[in-house]
């Protein structure tokens, strides 16, 4: 493990249960890790959900942090995090309702890093094409570049975003705050 710390991104995404509470958890969980520091959340957006029919909106955020761990390490630590929310990859359906999910969208100096293994793909494949990632992404670091698209987040979103929107179609603000325990 390198103790150089690097920043990471990370979706936050839920659609069962108590949404926010399970939200903030997971950011209570990784801001209390002891090899990740400097979280950062954005704001949360409720969302359409993508796949099988019957699902209820999802509630959306994205947090940046600073950790030394690798990025299989980080991903280990994030798959922790879902199982402890009550989340069984096993038992789910694929596209389907999910009490946590955390994706590690970027990873490494301004998001540079590069990996493809068969557990892990960063930059995130679907980043570039997913409205409720874009939206809070952007209120976080709205002029990272994708390592492989060459564009920024900003850009990303302004290409899903109709004339005149300031949103993607099926996502919106959601307006209240996490509850994140002390």
């Amino acid at each position: 493990m390198s103790t150089t710390p690097r920043p990471a991104w990370i979706a936050l995404g839920s659609n069962l249960g108590d949404r926010d509470r399970t939200l903030a958890f997971a950011v209570q969980c990784l801001a209390t890790e002891p090899d990740i520091d400097d979280v950062v959340c954005s704001p949360v957006y409720e969302t359409e959900p993508v796949g099988p029919d019957g699902q209820g909106p999802y509630l959306n955020a994205v947090l940046s942090l600073e950790t030394p761990l690798e990025a299989p390490a980080l991903l280990q630590r994030m798959r922790e995090i879902e199982q402890r929310a009550g989340r069984d990859r096993q038992a789910e359906e694929r596209w389907g309702a999910r009490v946590l999910d955390l994706d590690l969208l970027f990873y490494g100096p301004a998001g540079s890093t590069r990996i493809e293994e068969p557990s892990l793909r960063v930059p995130h494949p679907g980043v570039a094409d997913r409205g409720f990632v874009l939206a809070p992404l952007a209120q976080l670091a709205p002029g990272l570049v994708h390592p492989v698209l060459g564009r920024t987040v900003a850009e990303l979103l302004a290409s899903l975003t109709p004339h005149g929107h300031p949103l993607p179609d099926g996502v919106r603000a959601w307006e209240r705050c996490l509850r994140i325990a002390p």
